[in-house]
């Protein structure tokens, strides 16, 4: 319906861009791209005359508390620690997403992405390993192992539509695989030694989620202190708070709240009544039915659509950028690859993303087919399964989260967070690469011009 000529034009431009704006958010690539600057910025910034103000800046002292309860942490804790655990629930809920309508609602549909994201985890782990017998180095194992959904799957959106739509699914199923993979391996391997005395916190708070969900209570802001409290506890505990977000994810609703009507019928009745007589009793008998009306278009929806919804925009353009900003910052003179193996480690990330990842998804793909345990999805061929693998090696994010845990010596550190920007860079060149010559080839199979 084209907007009112009795508006003024200033509301009507406002319109338009804002419409404009809000597609060009939810555009895939858009998110990954903003991550690529964030993290270019933060290169350029640790490499420049500024380099100490980097640092220090992301140092500072932040405090948080409540009568004599008091957390005090730098800056670089809160996002890594704090605000990434707002990325973990979006994960979380992903994950919970696919087991119930998704690619991992079906084992046998599931099967395959399964074995595909085991096999890009253990070929870079056994690559990474070969290059780095010192125990030490030896921390770094899971570095290259994870793939970034956002970049991945931005990158794919590039080579646009000519992509088969089951493609795209199994490159989501198993980013999502690996996340789930990646999540285990850090409450496994890089968790410190834990102190159970804060499982009983976050388990009252897990209680009080649960309590909340049976009450009916479906207003996303009433989890916000449960969720608070199950974080502390996991902090407590020594495990990575992050985790919290994982699980509050998997706790989250798949289908809407129950009402005494649906929600479809209450949106109709009380649009009856807003239209009828009832609308010229006053703005005061309107407030019950436009209380109803609120509580009906909220359960249109189940809460972790919504939700997940909600927090898309801030997580891809808020939450992400800030974490890239503030960990991507790689001081290159910093660095001596002449020194501590650090050569070693820069070399085994990034071999192991941009060679690791791609073998170990095509090779166990391969097999699972050749042994008829598997089947390709529709549309999909060989050449899909090698474009899949290559955008796999694509870590970033994760994969910086992972180096943060592994090493506590700041050259190991920057060795691996440059082998994971160089390597995921090199594997989404690479990705494209092939991607366009796969694009062509589905067109020229299409029929369509190139």
């Amino acid at each position: 319906m084209p907007p009112s000529p009795d508006l003024p034009r200033a509301q009507l431009i406002t319109e338009r861009a804002l419409a404009t704006l809000n597609r060009f958010l939810h555009v895939e690539a858009v998110s990954g791209i903003v991550l690529l600057i964030a993290a270019a910025v933060a290169l350029t910034w640790a490499n420049s005359p500024l380099a100490a103000g980097y640092h220090h800046f992301w140092h500072t002292p932040i405090s948080i508390g409540l009568g004599s309860f008091t957390i005090s942490q730098p800056l670089h804790f809160w996002i890594n620690d704090g605000l990434m655990t707002v990325f973990f629930l979006v994960v979380g809920m992903e994950i919970r997403r696919e087991m119930h309508e998704g690619a991992l609602s079906n084992l046998r549909q599931a099967s395959l992405p399964i074995a595909a994201a085991l096999g890009g985890v253990m070929v870079p782990a056994l690559i990474y390993l070969a290059l780095n017998a010192d125990p030490v180095r030896q921390n770094g194992w899971a570095v290259p192992t994870a793939t970034d959904i956002a970049f991945a799957i931005g990158v794919l959106a590039l080579l646009g539509r000519s992509i088969p739509g089951n493609l795209r699914i199994f490159l989501l199923a198993l980013a999502v695989i690996d996340d789930i993979i990646a999540v285990l391996i850090i409450a496994l391997f890089y968790s410190g030694g834990l102190d159970y005395g804060g499982f009983a916190l976050a388990g009252a708070g897990l209680v009080l989620v649960l309590a909340l969900q049976r009450m009916g209570i479906g207003s996303a802001f009433a989890y916000v202190l449960p969720g608070a409290i199950v974080w502390t506890g996991i902090l407590m505990t020594g495990a990575h708070p992050t985790l919290a977000g994982v699980v509050l994810g998997l706790l989250t609703p798949v289908v809407p709240m129950r009402m005494r009507e649906r929600p479809l019928e209450v949106v109709s009745r009380i649009a009856n009544q807003l239209t009828g007589r009832h609308a010229e009793a006053g703005s005061q008998l309107l407030a019950g039915p436009l209380r109803e009306l609120r509580l009906a278009q909220r359960e249109l929806l189940p809460p972790i659509v919504r939700v997940q919804a909600a927090l898309h925009p801030w997580v891809a353009y808020c939450v992400m950028p800030l974490f890239a900003l503030a960990n991507a910052g790689v001081t290159l003179d910093g660095i001596d690859l002449a020194a501590g193996g650090t050569q070693w480690v820069l070399a085994g990330v990034v071999l192991a993303l941009v060679i690791g990842k791609p073998v170990g998804v095509v090779t166990v793909s391969w097999a699972m087919v050749r042994l008829g345990w598997c089947a390709l999805p529709p549309g999909v061929t060989g050449a899909g399964i090698v474009l899949v693998g290559l955008l796999a090696g694509i870590g970033f994010t994760m994969s910086i989260f992972i180096a943060m845990l592994a090493f506590a010596d700041d050259a190991l550190l920057g060795a691996a967070k440059l082998g994971v920007l160089a390597g995921s860079c090199l594997a989404a060149l690479l990705g494209l690469g092939w991607g366009v010559l796969y694009a062509r080839r589905q067109r020229r199979d299409a029929g369509l011009p190139r």
